[in-house]
């Protein structure tokens, strides 16, 4: 089993609180090389300044677009704070550089448990 870290800017505590309070149950990245091989059973690490915390990965499933993960899962537990579908599918091109990184890697959704 592998051990996946990832890390969320100061800027995003918000998004990292909602990972320690079980709000946000599918953690979503650009399916960068980095996760190409996440595996169910998998460790995520997810680390914010100084804090972290570890949780089961459950499931992973690969999406083409930020607009085809919401057709399937919603919002509500991926990006827990926003108040519309449109305001999650924008906030995905707020992070540096993911309007490239999904145009070429597409996202992946990781289930944690």
């Amino acid at each position: 089993m592998a051990n996946i870290t990832v890390r969320f800017r100061e800027v995003d505590r918000d998004k990292f609180e909602d990972v320690v309070a079980g709000r946000k149950t599918i953690e979503t990245r650009a399916a960068t090389e980095k996760y190409q091989n996440i595996e169910s059973g998998d460790t995520l690490t997810a680390i914010c300044g100084k804090d972290r915390i570890e949780k089961v990965i459950s499931a992973v499933k690969f999406y083409k677009t930020p607009d085809a993960l919401i057709d399937d899962l919603g919002y509500t537990e991926i990006l827990p704070t926003a108040v519309s579908r449109e305001e999650a599918i924008e906030i995905y091109y707020t992070f540096p550089g993911y309007r490239e990184k999904i145009k070429e890697n597409g996202l992946i959704a990781i289930y944690l448990s």
